[in-house]
C-alpha cells in the first residue's frame, strides 16, 4: 500500500478536511476562546507581571514556530510538499532521514 493510499484512507476514516467556511470560522473562534480563557485563568492564578510576560513570550514563540513549520518550510525549504499538521511533518522528516 502506498503512502498516498494510506493518507486517503485516513482522511476518509476521520471525515476528511473541513470544507465549510462557517465551520472553519467556528473552529478558529473556539481556539481563540480557549487561548483567552486559559491565559485569563493563568493570570488569575498568578497575577504577576512576570507571569504575563512569560505567557506573552510563550504565545509569541509558539506562533513563530507554527509560522516556520507551515509557511517557511512549505514555501522556501520544501516547495513541493504540503503537510496536514505537525505530526505529519515530523513523520515525513523522520522518513527522509532513513
Amino acid at each position: 500500500m502506498t503512502e498516498r493510499t494510506e493518507d486517503n484512507e485516513s482522511q476518509q476514516r476521520w471525515g476528511g478536511d473541513i470544507q465549510s467556511p462557517t465551520l472553519l470560522y467556528v473552529k478558529g473562534s473556539l481556539f481563540v476562546l480557549l487561548g483567552i480563557t486559559s491565559a485569563g485563568l493563568l493570570l488569575l492564578h498568578s497575577p504577576h507581571w512576570k507571569t504575563a510576560f512569560l505567557l506573552g513570550v510563550c504565545v509569541w514563540s509558539s506562533c513563530r514556530a507554527y509560522y516556520f513549520a507551515f509557511y517557511v518550510i512549505e514555501h522556501y525549504i520544501d516547495d513541493g510538499e504540503r503537510y496536514a499538521g505537525l505530526l505529519d511533518f515530523a513523520k515525513r522528516f523522520v522518513r527522509r532521514k532513513r
